[in-house]
């Protein structure tokens, strides 16, 4: 009696991880992200609706779910972004094709990004807490913003930064996806990313004005 000696082929962890990659930076990244900017346009608002909208939660619990939701998907992104950056290289020198010059600018906007919101993060969010036992109070930042050159344009280009990359990571996730396969349908995924781009960058600035107008009428943080 003889048998067909049976082989399992392995699995591709990196695909795997390609995807999952991918399919974070979408839901809930971008959800939250979406909502975070917007909760930010409060601003327009005054100091109060500011408050009530970006920093303050129902719950002590409300907010450390909020946190886990953004920042556990964040850190698994990150991780298979660095992870992207030393393994893929771009070959823009040989094929001058504008999809390969958007590649290489999502590439800039990940360091760019990993920087500015590691900067964020312990800004605007841990650094209040541990040392003030509060979250960060809208004078704060609206004085930064306006009295602080170098805080404006650091929002300014990060802004841009998460724009340009939400935005163009949605046309990488529909074709590693297999959602737009043929090239009416990539034309398609193009015009909802510059849309999507141009959305969040007016979301985005448009929250960075409202901080520096308010801003104006503070007087300049005392460390400056």
């Amino acid at each position: 009696m003889s048998s067909a000696a049976s082989t399992s082929r392995p699995v591709d962890t990196s695909f795997i991880r390609s995807r999952l990659g991918s399919l974070l930076a979408v839901a809930p990244l971008s959800i939250w992200t979406v909502n975070h900017l917007w909760n930010n346009l409060a601003a327009f608002k005054g100091a109060e609706a500011w408050q009530s909208s970006v920093t303050e939660y129902s719950h002590p619990l409300a907010f450390f779910a909020s946190s886990l939701v953004a920042l556990l998907p964040l850190a698994l992104h990150t991780i298979w972004g660095i992870g992207r950056l030393k393994t893929v290289r771009p070959n823009i020198e040989r094929y001058r094709y504008f999809g390969n010059l958007r590649y290489v600018i999502q590439r800039l906007s990940a360091v760019g990004l990993l920087l500015f919101l590691g900067a964020h993060l312990w800004l605007a969010m841990l650094k209040p807490r541990l040392t003030t036992g509060r979250p960060e109070a809208f004078t704060d930042i609206a004085g930064e913003m306006h009295h602080h050159l170098p805080t404006l344009l650091v929002y300014t280009l990060g802004v841009l930064g998460v724009s340009y990359h939400l935005a163009n990571g949605l046309n990488t996730f529909a074709m590693g996806w297999g959602l737009a396969t043929s090239r009416r349908a990539l034309k398609k995924v193009d015009l909802l990313v510059w849309a999507v781009f141009l959305g969040l960058l007016a979301m985005g600035w448009g929250a960075v004005y409202a901080l520096w107008d308010a801003g104006g009428q503070l007087p300049p943080p005392a460390d400056h």
